[in-house]
């Protein structure tokens, strides 16, 4: 059936229909008259369809299907009259034309279109912006054959295109960014460095405990002094600052008579094995206020996630939400290896990530579009304030979310404000399209592509900026789930160290001096902090009379001075802790403050974790498993 309808494609271009392409002969009406003639559409929707397109860069077809006026169905038969094409179906009658054979796979993506099939010296190209076929036959000129278009959906297309091209794009998305500057360089030589640092330092403490454990106190009482130094700047910037004050959006800027036009942002929401959140998860960002044709939520599945995949199935989803799935390569299937994937499928010209379980504030990306449009160029990335719908849960959660609320809303607003090294949170992130390709996008091989990102933007001379919105996520209220979600960010922070350490003096350049040294405050003081924590409790046995090793080496002076260092450094931890929680408005959670340090503790068992995994399973992500605790309304509310 197909071969006959391209069979009355003629030397001048006629498809099917008998009218022809891109106006040669007979005319057609306008695609919104020829929805409302055929009664799929109301003259008042076409009106409203119109009008939105004064604000909303996209073509009238993409609106009314996203606003839910017209079945997608619908309107491609409707362009297919319209351009007097002929509509095809590159998923269920696949090209038979290699991709490579003219351009790679991303050139094709970009252009939302598909070579389909070649009958002698014709090749029929699918396309989904038959408007625009124009353009792609002046980026083909230098292929010696008439190229003639046929309409396919954009969904269809790039079906057809990673089904063609999976092995190259998975390749891709793990091996974009050089290896210099990536984790897979962690190899057998680094592992063995790791399992010799530990070998060493466990006969060290058993040939002399006293010298060793003096060693690592020190050390200890370093990375603890590090850390705090970045809460001491905090604290002065909250001392020095007003409080932030949240900012309404104004409506588009109009600019010589005509509304500036938003852009269309693409959020990737990368899942695995999420049975308990994915329905929850859609609820959540139908809330979303902004533009739907501009909004392109692509949910990100692993090729072997059956479970995730059947749970969508079970969803509607809206016409701007859409499923992509990662195909299995090399065994490896982190979420920044999804996400280098999935970029390649994004329409938008800002990139977003969320988590699974996160529930965004409905007008969060009218603000990231407001933000984008009145900062500097040098502004790459806007980080989001991220908290927690379920604080109340338990006294895990309630600590939780006081370590979250002084970190975004106190320690990362004063390295904003002060222009030093920013890491990234893993959700809520926001990047310009063009730096984020510049610097290869993400470490598939790092599990805390976050921080490593930060880095980078950082090295490459862009910024990176607090957003004044908040998603809501859920916090991990569980003890062990906790320190397997605490590993693997230890884990991933050591790697970022010693990648981005490999060659001191060159990041010393690339950062310069007050940076450097706020990237060694941060790295080394969460790291040791946690990794040397059982080293700090062993000091709690001269608190209960008991004698302690490191006496023989140092006088009662040491301690003493040593004690009231540890005091003044809790107090500001607990004044940062304070601050955050009256920040997020939630005073409930100050009386909470004060046990802290027994949530630390945990962090102990979750740094000997992370240096195990470092040896044997570096690339290994945790899987955190979301769903668990209940959403509180109350947590959205003023406490």
């Amino acid at each position: 059936m197909v071969e006959s309808h391209l069979r009355l494609v003629d030397a001048g271009g006629v498809a099917r229909t008998g009218k022809s392409v891109f106006g040669e002969g007979e005319r057609t009406l306008p695609l919104g008259q020829m929805l409302v003639a055929a009664g799929v559409i109301t003259q008042t929707q076409l009106i409203a369809a119109l009008s939105m397109q004064l604000t909303v860069k996209a073509p009238l077809g993409e609106i009314l299907v996203a606003e839910g006026f017209a079945p997608a169905a619908r309107v491609q038969e409707a362009l297919a009259e319209q351009f007097g094409i002929l509509s095809v179906d590159p998923v269920a009658i696949p090209p038979t034309v290699q991709l490579a054979s003219f351009r790679p796979p991303d050139f094709w993506l970009v252009a939302k279109a598909v070579p389909w099939r070649r009958q002698g010296r014709v090749l029929f190209i699918a396309t989904a912006r038959p408007e625009e076929f124009d353009d792609l036959r002046q980026q083909l000129a230098n292929i010696p054959l008439r190229l003639v278009p046929v309409l396919a959906s954009r969904d269809a297309i790039e079906t057809a295109i990673a089904a063609q091209s999976s092995t190259t794009l998975a390749l891709a998305a793990e091996t974009r960014l050089p290896l210099a500057l990536s984790s897979r360089r962690w190899g057998l030589t680094h592992r063995l460095g790791v399992v010799l640092a530990v070998v060493l330092s466990a006969a060290w403490l058993a040939i002399s405990p006293a010298v060793a454990l003096t060693a690592l106190g020190a050390a200890a009482a370093l990375a603890t002094l590090l850390f705090a130094t970045l809460r001491v700047a905090a604290l002065a910037v909250w001392l020095l600052t007003p409080s932030p004050r949240p900012v309404a959006i104004p409506p588009p800027k109009v600019a010589s008579g005509k509304a500036q036009r938003r852009p269309k942002i693409s959020i990737l929401v990368p899942l695995f094995r999420e049975t308990e959140i994915a329905g929850a998860l859609v609820r959540r960002l139908c809330r979303l206020t902004y533009p739907k044709p501009l909004l392109d939520v692509l949910l990100v599945l692993e090729a072997q996630d059956n479970v995730t995949r059947k749970t969508l199935e079970r969803t509607v989803l809206p016409p701007w939400m859409r499923v992509i799935t990662v195909p299995g390569y090399s065994g490896l299937t982190t979420k920044p290896r999804a996400m280098n994937y999935a970029l390649d499928f994004c329409q938008g010209e800002i990139i977003g990530v969320w988590d699974a379980e996160d529930a965004p504030a409905a007008d969060q990306l009218e603000r990231v579009a407001e933000r984008f449009a009145d900062a500097p160029p040098e502004v790459a990335c806007l980080q989001g304030v991220l908290d927690f719908y379920n604080p109340r849960t338990n006294w895990i959660a309630r600590c939780f979310s006081i370590e979250y609320s002084a970190w975004f809303r106190v320690i990362m607003p004063a390295l904003d404000r002060l222009r030093l090294v920013l890491p990234l949170g893993g959700t809520t992130l926001f990047f310009r399209r063009g730096p984020l390709e510049e610097l290869f996008r993400w470490d598939a091989h790092n599990v805390t592509e976050d921080a490593d990102l930060g880095m980078r933007l950082c090295r490459g001379g862009w910024r990176t900026e607090m957003l004044d919105s908040t998603t809501y996520e859920e916090a991990n209220c569980r003890p062990w789930p906790w320190i397997k979600q605490r590993s693997r960010w230890l884990k991933g922070f050591m790697m970022t160290y010693l990648v981005h350490m490999a060659s001191p003096w060159r990041l010393w350049r690339d950062l310069g001096t007050w940076r450097f040294l706020s990237f060694q405050a941060f790295f080394i003081g969460t790291v040791g902090q946690f990794i040397l924590a059982p080293v700090l409790w062993s000091y709690w046995l001269i608190l209960l009379g008991l004698p302690h090793p490191s006496q023989a080496v140092l006088g009662d002076r040491y301690f003493m001075l040593a004690g009231a260092l540890i005091f003044a450094v809790e107090l500001v931890s607990v004044l940062v802790a304070g601050i955050g929680a009256r920040r997020a408005e939630r005073g409930f959670l100050i009386p909470w403050v004060v046990t802290m340090p027994f949530y630390y503790a945990m962090g102990g068992i979750a740094g000997l974790k992370a240096i195990t995994e470092l040896i044997v399973a570096p690339q290994y992500w945790d899987k955190t498993q979301h769903g668990v605790a209940e959403a509180e309304q109350s947590a959205r509310g003023r406490h």
